[in-house]
C-alpha cells in the first residue's frame, strides 16, 4: 500500500507544522463551477481508506467529508464560476479557486502541496502529479471539494431536473447531451465548452 503521507513527513522533518493540501474538482464538466479545497490536517493524522476521491464511493465520501471538516485544523473553499471559466479559459480559473481556497483558510498555510498545479503564491509549494493519491492533504482536499461541488449540483438538478446532473454531476453523459439538445443550454452551461459551444453555433 502506497504511503500517502511521506510529503508531509519530509515536511515535518523540516520543521514545518501547517501543511496545506489543495485539489480541485470539475475541470470536465459542461455545467456550474469549478470547485477548490486547501485542508491544513493535524500533525501525523490518520484516516484509514481515505484516498483520491474519484476512487471512493459517494457514500464514503460523505462519511469522509463529516470527519474531514471537524478533524481539519483548517480548510477553505474557492468556487469560481462557468463565467469566469469561459472569460479565462479553465486552467486559469483552476488557479483562481486554489488560489481563493487559500485565502479562505483561517490559518495560513507554511507549506502547500498542490495536485499537479504551480501557483506561484508567496508560500512554498510542491507540485504533486496525481497528488490525490500520493498525499493525505491533498487527498483530504479533494473529498471536500468535491462533496461541495457535487452538492451544488444536486441543488441545480431540483431546479433542473430534466438534465439529470443529480446523476451526471454536470459532465457530458449521453443523457446531459441529449437534454442540451432538446432543452437548450442554462446559463449554468460553461459556453466555451465543446458540445454547449456546438449548440450555440448550430441554433445561431
Amino acid at each position: 500500500m502506497e504511503d500517502l503521507y511521506s510529503f508531509e513527513r519530509d515536511l515535518i522533518k523540516d520543521g514545518i507544522k501547517l501543511i496545506g493540501g489543495i485539489d480541485e474538482v470539475g475541470r470536465g464538466p459542461l455545467v456550474g463551477p469549478v470547485v477548490a479545497c486547501c485542508c491544513i490536517l493535524p500533525l501525523n493524522y490518520k484516516l484509514e481508506g481515505l484516498t483520491d476521491s474519484k476512487k471512493l464511493s459517494e457514500k464514503k465520501r460523505e462519511r469522509f467529508y463529516d470527519i474531514l471538516i471537524h478533524d481539519a485544523i483548517s480548510y477553505g473553499i474557492g468556487v469560481i464560476s462557468e463565467k469566469v471559466i469561459d472569460e479565462v479559459n479553465i486552467y486559469e480559473a483552476t488557479k483562481l479557486a486554489m488560489k481563493e481556497a487559500i485565502k479562505n483558510c483561517h490559518i495560513k498555510p507554511e507549506h502547500l502541496l498542490i495536485d499537479a498545479m504551480k501557483l506561484d503564491t508567496d508560500i512554498p509549494e510542491t507540485s504533486i502529479i496525481k497528488g490525490d493519491a500520493k498525499s493525505l492533504s491533498i487527498a483530504a482536499a479533494s473529498v471536500i471539494a468535491k462533496v461541495t461541488r457535487d452538492r451544488m449540483l444536486i441543488l441545480l438538478d431540483k431546479k433542473y431536473p430534466m438534465y439529470d446532473f443529480k446523476h451526471n454531476k454536470g459532465y457530458p453523459t449521453k443523457k446531459h447531451i441529449e437534454a442540451i439538445n432538446k432543452y437548450g443550454i442554462l446559463k449554468e452551461h460553461r459556453k466555451s465548452y465543446g458540445p454547449v459551444k456546438d449548440y450555440i453555433e448550430r441554433k445561431g
